[in-house]
């Protein structure tokens, strides 16, 4: 059988005059090496895209983390320039994308930016800058122009009892990076906290009774996804709900 095919969000740049629709590497190879899966990357091309020929031809989504922000408008809230920088043509292709994998089943892993989507596209709301409110701790990466430093092992996280991601990862509390400046507010429909930070910041959230694989996560696993034993395993779960998908789609 060939392997599975998962759908990663694309964010666009501006570079050189023209838009460049891009990913950064490590979510590819994690796909590639944690999942065992081949990534391909869907342009953020918004309405001209039909979301459902593209949903037709793959076994997952992965909605990838980013620098620029969900815009508030979204949800209702006023964006500002210390917020930004925001990226409509994304907003624009992967809320609805999420909403409808997780309508038709398909297996959906979102990471940082990709969990804050998740939660906007089924209603919820985000925290922005989320180290001016008080009692939250600081949660953005260290000022680093080195990345193993930006994305080191930052601070704890508690598993929700009975969660999906206990399955995954086992009921111990274990150590996560950190490089975010939003939180999610307002859980959206269906979803459910699967982990938390010590000042009550949402780390990991799924769809309750959904008809397929839901998981995100605020924290980064793709970036130590060949040397971190909880890492490996949220991408090797994610791999064998897109393998089930599969052949479930091509009727196996």
């Amino acid at each position: 059988m060939t392997k599975p095919l998962v759908l990663v969000t694309a964010d666009v740049k501006p570079i050189d005059g023209f838009n460049w629709h891009a990913v950064n590497s490590t979510y590819l190879h994690a796909v590639l090496q944690g999942s065992d899966s081949i990534p391909l990357i869907l342009p953020s091309l918004g309405a001209e895209l039909d979301i459902d020929a593209a949903l037709d031809q793959v076994d997952g989504v992965l909605a990838t983390g980013s620098r620029s922000n969900v815009n508030p408008a979204i949800y209702g809230q006023e964006p500002t320039e210390e917020n930004g920088p925001y990226d409509p043509d994304r907003d624009a292709t992967t809320l609805p994308l999420l909403k409808r994998a997780i309508e038709r089943g398909i297996p959906v892993f979102a990471i940082c930016r990709g969990m804050q989507e998740l939660n906007v596209a089924l209603g919820g709301t985000l925290l922005t800058e989320i180290q001016t409110i008080s009692g939250r701790k600081d949660h953005r990466a260290p000022v680093s122009e080195h990345q193993d430093e930006r994305f080191q092992i930052a601070h704890p996280v508690e598993v929700a009892d009975g969660s999906c991601l206990e399955k995954v990862l086992g009921s111990e509390p274990f150590e996560v990076n950190s490089l975010h400046r939003q939180a999610v507010g307002d859980l959206g429909a269906g979803l459910v906290m699967e982990a938390n930070a010590e000042d009550g910041t949402i780390e990991a959230m799924s769809v309750k009774d959904s008809r397929g694989y839901v998981l995100a996560t605020q924290w980064h696993p793709e970036y130590w996804v060949s040397t971190d034993g909880p890492s490996q395993k949220l991408f090797s779960a994610f791999g064998d709900a897109v393998r089930a998908y599969r052949e479930k789609r091509l009727g196996h």
